[in-house]
């Protein structure tokens, strides 16, 4: 598999995953405001949509969009327990967090990264995002480490991933205690030094 990524963005969470299967893989970064890869090829002839993350596979097909990329990795990897089993209860939950971090939290942060955002509509994002924020400490608050069944599944990198942007758009943290600490066990995990490390996030 190859992952092509832009460092720290949403495809840091598949990088994540990727790094918790403890398969080989390869990754490239991509500028996508020019739309090249780092080694230079155009990445609208990869991925038409233009934007991160996508997925290599080893027939030479490719696959696009966060969720869908994460949930293969974690289908086609079982004995790294990323997911519950299809079909359960579980999964399903699984499955909502994922759309509902993708759709609703990934979402709320897109003003604070954009171009051209007043100042009023930042902090009406901060205000959104805090709202988001708010449905996931109370999740949390059962004392629960992780999302589903209490194991570390690919929504908790997604989540981990799209919270830590807090730290980069002037969002304290500290407000929501229990999210904080999922946010340090998470970076905590060697899979997320790891894939941190390789995209240059720390050193």
């Amino acid at each position: 598999m190859k992952l092509y990524y832009k460092p720290g963005a949403c495809p840091l969470a598949s990088h994540i995953a990727l790094y918790e299967t403890g398969r080989p893989f390869d990754i490239e970064a991509v500028d996508t405001v020019a739309g090249r890869t780092e080694s230079g090829a155009d990445y609208r002839a990869i991925n038409p949509k233009g934007y991160v993350p996508a997925l290599g596979l080893d027939d030479g097909s490719i696959l696009t969009e966060g969720a869908a990329v994460l949930q293969y990795i974690a289908d086609s990897h079982p004995e790294a327990g990323l997911a519950p089993a299809a079909g359960t209860l579980a999964r399903a939950r699984m499955q909502e967090q994922l759309n509902w971090i993708g759709t609703e939290l990934h979402k709320a942060f897109g003003p604070l990264f954009r171009e051209g955002t007043s100042e009023v509509g930042k902090d009406e994002a901060r205000t959104a995002v805090a709202g988001k924020f708010d449905l996931i400490e109370a999740q949390l608050a059962d004392g629960r480490e992780w999302l589903v069944e209490d194991q570390f599944s690919v929504a908790d990198a997604y989540l981990f991933v799209v919270s830590n942007w807090a730290n980069f758009t002037g969002i304290d943290l500290s407000r929501w205690p229990n999210l904080a600490a999922f946010v340090g066990r998470s970076a905590n995990r060697p899979s997320a030094q790891a894939a941190m490390r390789a995209e240059g996030l720390i050193q």
